[in-house]
């Protein structure tokens, strides 16, 4: 049951146009015209391997977080939700089947990103492993963000949020714009956000090639937790 509502929720997801949008189409088009054009000053070597780990940061919150809150706000509104929980699948697999979703997505993404990136001249480093653990942790994080905004706020109050927290983490989330061109306060504010945190770590492994960035991580793990546990708490069904 949760691989059969696991495949429905990702074709919808795909079929969505502005869910295609959001999760493909402005991340690569972020990625080719910030990589081709000498827009940002993203310091020394090649601007692409800037850009391509806080791309992949991106890609994962428009996933996980901004297409997940809109779609599930809105499903609670149209009572779907209501009438899936009566079905015979569980809650607790409905919501392991859009984590399962929004993890076939995010491959989708990663692959479609990467293959660009190396056609744009990228050189990562680092190891597999530490890359990995980050996106799982900041699926998580988002995850649970996007759950609870879907589950607290009405649809059209979710679209509106969603979508405005998406700008503004995109242009002060370390993604296309180093964190080091702000002030030095609003820097050490802004490092502690789930994205920053997320493209960051991702930056330091396969751009530096270090090994896991553990201080990075732990503001992964934190966010999850905290958004995860007041998901599963405040989440209304109807």
């Amino acid at each position: 049951m949760i691989g059969t509502q696991a495949a429905l929720e990702t074709r919808m997801l795909l079929r969505n146009g502005e869910q295609l949008l959001l999760t493909v189409i402005i991340p690569t088009l972020l990625l080719v015209l910030f990589s081709s054009v000498d827009i940002v000053d993203t310091g020394a070597g090649e601007p692409v391997d800037f850009l391509a780990p806080g791309i992949l940061a991106l890609a994962v919150m428009s996933t996980a977080f901004t297409g997940q809150a809109i779609a599930t706000g809105f499903e609670r509104r149209y009572g779907v939700l209501k009438r899936l929980a009566s079905s015979p699948l569980p809650r607790w697999a409905l919501m392991t089947a859009k984590t399962a979703s929004v993890l076939v997505t995010e491959v989708l993404q990663v692959v479609l990103l990467t293959v660009i990136a190396f056609a744009l001249g990228w050189s990562p480093h680092g190891n597999p492993l530490a890359v990995l653990l980050l996106l799982v942790l900041g699926t998580a994080a988002f995850s649970g963000l996007g759950l609870l905004m879907a589950g607290t706020l009405k649809a059209e109050a979710t679209l509106a949020a969603a979508n405005l927290v998406f700008l503004l983490l995109l242009v002060g989330g370390g993604v296309i714009v180093p964190l080091d061109k702000f002030p030095a306060g609003v820097q050490d504010v802004l490092a502690l956000l789930p994205v920053s945190a997320l493209s960051d770590g991702l930056r330091d492994v396969l751009q530096h090639g270090a090994a896991m960035p553990w201080g990075d991580a732990g503001i992964l793990a934190a966010w999850a937790v905290v958004g995860l546990a007041a998901a599963g708490k405040f989440f209304r069904w109807e």
